[in-house]
């Protein structure tokens, strides 16, 4: 009697990788466990994606994954706007990071260094913009000689639309 071989094939997708390194299964989170995680929505964590905060790997089924470590990229993408910067300042900054492993105590005490100076220049410009309106709202005389946002007949009119002369003011002190 010939001998027979029962085989078998154990074939398993890794998906494609787009910046997330593939780990052991456990170690990436779908998309609803990171939003729910960080306190965020589904959209949320989509819209950080497509504005390259953070990556994503998928799954043979098309579904996203994220490594653990994604969780620290999107709370210090949140504390950043919270401190007003823009998206395109936080993805500059975050892009100077290892995309395949967290971030480590170095690499955030980096960042916060060159952050330093935009944040010191934000505190200024709010305490001239305190100081100033002080002054305005307790007056409220729009003095052309000491009011820094006074039109005189609605000249600026002519140089285009929005508030010009009060950012002006703020950042000359």
């Amino acid at each position: 009697m010939p001998l027979m071989l029962d085989a078998q094939a154990r074939l398993r997708s890794t998906g494609y990788r787009r910046g997330v390194d593939q780990r052991h299964k456990d170690d990436l989170l779908p998309v609803g466990e990171i939003a729910h995680r960080a306190g965020i929505s589904v959209p949320t964590v989509r819209f950080y994606e497509e504005r390259g905060l953070i990556a994503s790997s998928r799954t043979a089924g098309n579904q996203r994954r994220f490594a653990r470590h994604t969780l620290r990229r999107i709370a210090y993408v949140r504390a950043a706007q919270r401190f007003g910067l823009s998206l395109a300042e936080i993805r500059e900054a975050l892009d100077t990071l290892p995309a395949d492993r967290a971030p480590t105590k170095g690499d955030w005490a980096r960042l916060s260094r060159r952050w330093h100076d935009v944040l010191q220049e934000r505190i200024e410009a709010l305490e001239r913009l305190r100081d100033t309106t002080d002054g305005c709202i307790g007056c409220g005389c729009l003095s052309t000689t000491r009011c820094p946002i006074y039109n005189t007949d609605d000249e600026l009119a002519a140089t285009g639309s929005g508030a010009r002369r009060w950012p002006d003011a703020l950042r000359e002190g």
